[in-house]
């Protein structure tokens, strides 16, 4: 798929997007993450708060890496107008699937490719995923997994939540934290 010589930097930390993107043959030249602060804004909506914070980590690397190819992304589980927060800690993670059992909720991933001349293309894709409805005894096995650590949403569609989900409508990577396809056409369209 390459075709420049311009570095290719992932501005992400998550071993899952360097997973995918290996997928499809690429392997970034450098790992940078932005590491900003991703505090939602007060009454900020999902769609919003995804492009503000992918946008604000693609403006820093690109920043540090002039001339290279940048790719930020950021991952949003939204149910509605209000945004799951990356579970950090048990109370996070019940939570979350508590709210998520026995109904759709979005995923929401803001795409941003910063190209070596400096343009920024942007991309968001949206995913609908359906929970099943969860005894208390699943969520406390899942619990137990620590599967959910870090995990926006409080779960992870490619581990033992799978088992939680019996439908999506959309791209399955996009829940993973890119969407494949949106990726590899912003790159081949944009010269990499």
């Amino acid at each position: 798929m390459r075709q420049s010589s311009a570095p290719f930097i992932l501005a992400s930390a998550s071993p899952r997007r360097r997973d995918l993107l290996k997928q499809i043959g690429i392997v970034p030249d450098h790992v940078d993450p932005a590491d900003i602060d991703e505090s939602p804004n007060n009454r900020e909506l999902p769609i919003d708060y995804a492009k503000r914070i992918s946008r604000e980590k693609a403006e820093v690397v690109s920043d540090r890496h002039k001339g290279a190819f940048v790719l930020a992304a950021d991952t949003v589980v939204a149910v509605g107008r209000r945004i799951l927060p990356k579970a950090e800690d048990e109370m996070d993670a019940r939570d979350c699937l508590a709210l998520l059992s026995g109904r759709r909720h979005k995923v929401l991933t803001c795409h941003i490719l910063v190209t070596p001349d400096g343009v920024l293309r942007q991309k968001l894709v949206q995913t609908s995923v359906k929970f099943k409805r969860l005894h208390q005894s699943e969520i406390e096995s899942y619990i137990k997994s620590m599967d959910w650590q870090g995990k926006a949403g409080g779960y992870a569609i490619q581990g033992g939540a799978a088992a939680f989900i019996p439908a999506i409508n959309g791209s399955y990577t996009n829940v993973v934290g890119l969407s494949l396809p949106e990726v590899a056409n912003m790159l081949v369209g944009n010269g990499f």
